[in-house]
């Protein structure tokens, strides 16, 4: 299984930019997939996640109303709409996909699929 995130890049403080990962399994379709993000000497956090069905969605307090994730379980991708963004919000962030076909919970660890990363950097 990979994942493969795309989007990042340099935008200025208030500007937008969305992410979007493809898993080459269709068999994730139905899997909660999630965003998270990772600045150097940090550990990794919890963005955004959303459920197989997408019904559900779960957002970091940091993030809430100015991030949207979304997926297409005909493609197998998910997006992450990021507005208004901040220059707090700079890190390499990572799409992730459960092996479980439920959904249990927003921590890294209950994912096991991992994206390569793509950098999103925000000037103020």
């Amino acid at each position: 299984v990979q994942l493969q995130a795309s989007g990042g890049g340099l935008v200025q403080a208030g500007g937008s930019l969305r992410l979007s990962c493809a898993a080459s399994a269709q068999r994730l379709s139905r899997n909660p997939m999630g965003w998270f993000r990772q600045d150097p000497g940090k550990e990794r956090e919890f963005v955004a996640v959303i459920t197989g069905s997408g019904r559900s969605t779960f957002y970091a307090d940091s993030v809430k109303g100015r991030f949207t994730v979304s997926r297409d379980n005909t493609k197998t991708t998910m997006d992450l709409q990021m507005n208004n963004l901040k220059p707090e919000d700079t890190a390499v962030y990572y799409c992730a996909a459960s092996h479980y076909g439920y959904y249990s919970g927003t921590a890294a660890r209950e994912f096991h699929y991992w994206g390569q990363g793509t950098q999103v950097t925000v000037s103020s």
